[in-house]
């Protein structure tokens, strides 16, 4: 490239629009791509390209905003310089984008823009051609003559004043008498420190003498800073290292462009203050020692590198930790106790115990966050009161949803050996709250799975461990992080799936499901309030008494929570808001046309209002003070049909049914146990999906039966104490397409099976829960507040439960407690003569085959 005849380029270029800098001829420069237009240009024509004039392009200066990112093609600068694709690296992190390596060759003007997409591309003219320099006239030659030289002493002088030690200088210093005057300029004004605009200056100085006389300043400049320079260095530091004004040069042929220079210098002003930051910080110790060794190492560190802008976000991590910074608590108990209660109604155990933690953290400031445990069903309200807790304490709150989560990585964070590594759930919910006592919430820690990647449950052992979560060890961090400040609470549906390790280390605090009083207070404090908001009505466009809401709990939804409860209301208020958006439209239309006789208008609207139906009057123009009354008729207009309606007593008009209480993640439910036999081999079929606890209930209550068969006169259809000869017994448990298993359908399956030999039948009324043995005892069982709950909501009146469950009843509200009665039995007997009119006596069976006989 020593002779400017000899550059010829297409032409038709396609134009690559850069914002990192300026372009000259002559020099190099590293150009980052990302844009869609970019990213196509070198994808069509410098990776695809086989000649060497496909890797010529144009290269523009892009002066408007280089973050926007609009589809239309910005206004483009009117010279550019062509240039050769040295070099194509492609990266996807963090971002898709290439970096090209290009050297410039010559100037060009934009003629006609033939293309806009996929990028542009134009119709151009080449500007520098060196050989019309020679035509010029003899004035001309001795003014350029006269400029050039003196260009040529100001470039030496700066030279000379760099250390000639180093090579790249000593090349530099060659290349000053090798190279063509004419090329001088733009070469010199790449590398000394010039901003974007001086160099846009010198790009569109087409004509050499301008392009001499606005570059001399610069190098002038230049030099007077090097040498004020010197004048404030000490004379040691002059004779060991020379002032170098530009960066080091590695290649010649890679000359750096100044805007490069000042990046480089805004980033190094970067790292410094991210030194400071550091060194001002409350860090550990430990982790200040691994910072400061991690900064040293960025200082050397090239920018090209990836590994750079992974070292520069962990540091910046570790700055923006709370390690010493936390929130005061709000300490009052008589507050806590009032918001508690506002916020939420019932719950008064879980409450108890938040109180408890608050008077306890009152009297002692340094006590470790427990790890609290909310057990329930869904809808019961265990998330808000987390959010609750923590709005009581005055504390930040964060949640993290571990439903799903797999990977231990979600939990400990990655390595910083992998290619986008990122800290843990945990960290980064630190690093989001700002404060490292916030409330964490870990919801449904009873849903975490397993995979190839780990176990997250066992990765949760050390976050939840009050004697070792002061010193958790995130493999992001790589660096000991204490979260014993921290307020952990987690949410379960059921204790079954948590693995015990991790069970241990919580304190389980049970969240029942409601009782038909607690969610009628419910409804009116908290979601019917909630749901005219959120609909735009008002008290007085809609009234939704006691009576209904009783009718909606018990006829439209069978939950333990009250999210069923919320959609209903919802869909009661989207139905009202038609009917008052249409009485207003109506309204307003009669105001327009009768204005006069709006008295009587209005006093014939409220008789008929008075005589008709809902939904007669949801179709007249109804007043603003005339709120729309919600009852059993509006509710099956706007709900259907009741969807669950009392049918307990139909279900054991015949013998050989029971009802059994059980226990699942949703709440207490009630279960329908039939039977029924025919001749056959002995053969005992269960069906119902179950599983193997309860088929092993099935085998030992028939072998108890049949053990107990004389005592209790019970014969099969042959009439002998043996039930299963010539006897098939079909066991079912409706609703099968739900699998059910656990030990508590022993009592329901020996009473059922009692019924059915003895032809009587079970009270309608009772319901029994218990697990057996093959002597006749009845065991206890777990969940009798979700159970009685569940008998209680479908109306049930007595509830046949173990004797040493008696002390679970303490558990269950008063009024439930009144409306039911309880039989405590420790044995079989005590629970058929419980379940049966008159007991379950020999007398009445042998008094009953007398009468046959």
């Amino acid at each position: 490239m020593a002779s400017g005849s000899a550059i010829q380029i297409p032409s038709r270029l396609p134009l690559l629009l850069t914002h990192e800098g300026v372009l000259l001829p002559g020099s190099t420069m590293r150009t980052s791509v990302d844009s869609p237009r970019n990213m196509q240009l070198v994808r069509s024509r410098l990776l695809k390209g086989t000649s060497l004039r496909s890797t010529i392009i144009g290269v523009i200066p892009n002066t408007s905003d280089p973050t926007s990112d609009c589809e239309e093609l910005p206004a483009l600068h009117r010279i550019g310089t062509a240039a050769l694709a040295v070099q194509v690296v492609g990266s996807n992190w963090p971002k898709p984008h290439y970096t090209l390596l290009v050297t410039g060759l010559c100037r060009f003007q934009i003629l006609q823009l033939l293309k806009e997409k996929p990028y542009p591309v134009a119709e151009v003219e080449q500007l520098d051609r060196l050989e019309q320099f020679t035509n010029q006239h003899n004035k001309s030659e001795e003014e350029l003559g006269e400029l050039s030289e003196q260009f040529y002493k100001y470039a030496v002088q700066l030279v000379e004043m760099l250390d000639m030690s180093v090579p790249a200088v000593a090349k530099l210093r060659r290349l000053l008498d090798n190279l063509p005057r004419e090329a001088l300029p733009d070469i010199l004004t790449s590398i000394i420190r010039t901003s974007n605009q001086e160099k846009l200056q010198i790009l569109d100085a087409v004509r050499l003498e301008e392009r001499f006389k606005m570059t001399i300043p610069l190098l002038v400049r230049q030099i007077e800073g090097l040498k004020l320079l010197q004048k404030t260095r000490k004379p040691k530091q002059d004779d060991d290292k020379r002032i170098v004004a530009i960066r080091p040069i590695r290649r010649i042929n890679h000359i750096p462009s100044a805007t490069e220079d000042e990046d480089e210098e805004g980033d190094h002003d970067d790292v410094v203050m991210l030194e400071k930051k550091i060194r001002t910080s409350s860090m550990s110790e430990q982790a200040l020692k691994v910072c400061l060794k991690e900064i040293k190492r960025l200082k050397k560190m090239p920018q090209s590198m990836p590994e750079y802008a992974l070292t520069r976000n962990y540091l910046e991590l570790m700055v923006e930790l709370p390690w010493n910074k936390s929130t005061k608590d709000r300490l009052e108990i008589r507050a806590a106790r009032i918001l508690l209660d506002n916020d939420h109604y019932a719950m008064e155990k879980l409450k108890k115990r938040v109180l408890e933690y608050l008077a306890v953290r009152q009297l002692k400031n340094n006590l470790k966050g427990p790890i609290l445990c909310f057990v329930g069903p869904p809808g019961v309200g265990k998330t808000s009161v987390g959010r609750s807790i923590a709005k009581t304490l005055g504390r930040e709150f964060h949640r993290i949803a571990l439903g799903g989560v797999c990977d231990q990585s979600d939990i400990r964070g990655h390595r910083r050996t992998y290619v986008g590594s990122m800290p843990g759930r945990i960290i980064n919910g630190l690093k989001t709250v700002g404060v490292n006592n916030p409330v964490f919430l870990l919801d449904e820690v009873d849903k975490l799975g397993k995979s190839l990647q780990g176990d997250p449950a066992a990765a949760l052992l050390e976050v939840l461990d009050p004697e070792q979560n002061h010193s958790f060890t995130d493999h992001y961090l790589n660096v000991a992080f204490d979260l014993s400040q921290v307020l952990f609470i987690a949410t379960a549906n059921t204790t079954a799936t948590i693995p015990p390790a991790l069970l241990d280390r919580m304190e389980v605090i049970q969240v029942p499901g409601y009782t038909q009083e607690e969610k009628i207070e419910i409804a009116h404090r908290h979601l019917i309030p909630k749901q005219l908001e959120l609909h735009g009505l008002t008290p007085q466009q809609i009234q939704i008494p006691q009576v209904t809401t009783l009718d909606i709990i018990t006829r439209y939804t069978r939950e333990a929570g009250v999210r069923s409860l919320d959609r209903k209301l919802g869909a009661i208020c989207r139905a009202v808001a038609v009917k008052v958006a249409e009485g207003q439209h109506k309204e307003t239309k009669a105001d327009r046309a009768e204005v006069a006789e709006g008295e009587d208008c209005k006093e014939h609207i409220t008789e008929d209002a008075k005589t008709d139906s809902i939904s007669d009057t949801a179709d007249l123009a109804l007043p603003p003070e005339m709120p729309i009354l919600i009852d059993f008729h509006a509710l099956k207009d706007i709900l259907g049909p009741p969807m669950y309606e009392m049918e307990v007593s139909e279900r054991l008009s015949q013998p050989g049914v029971a009802i059994g209480l059980a226990w699942t993640p949703l709440g207490g439910e009630i279960m329908f146990v039939e039977a029924s036999r025919m001749d056959g081999e002995g053969q005992l079929t269960l069906t119902g999906q179950l599983g193997d606890v309860m088929k092993e209930s099935a085998h030992l209550a028939i072998s108890w039966l049949r053990s107990n068969a004389k005592r209790y006169q019970l014969t099969n259809a042959s009439g002998s104490f043996d039930l299963l000869d010539n006897t098939d017994i079909h066991l079912h448990f409706p609703a099968g397409a739900v699998t059910k298993d656990g030990p508590s359908a022993g009592v329901t399956i020996v009473t059922c099976l009692a019924s059915l030999f003895s032809g009587r039948l079970v009270c309608s009324d009772v319901a029994m829960t218990g697990e057996i043995t093959l002597r006749g005892l009845v065991l206890p069982v777990g969940g009798i507040k979700d159970k009685v709950l569940a008998a209680h909501r479908a109306g049930l009146k007595r509830i046949i439960i173990p004797q040493r469950n008696e002390k679970d009843l303490e558990e269950i509200a008063v009024n439930v407690r009144q409306d039911l009665t309880f039989v405590m039995a420790s044995c079989l007997d005590e629970v058929l003569n419980a379940a049966f009119d008159g007991g379950f006596s020999v007398k009445p069976i042998v008094e009953r085959l007398n009468s046959k006989l």
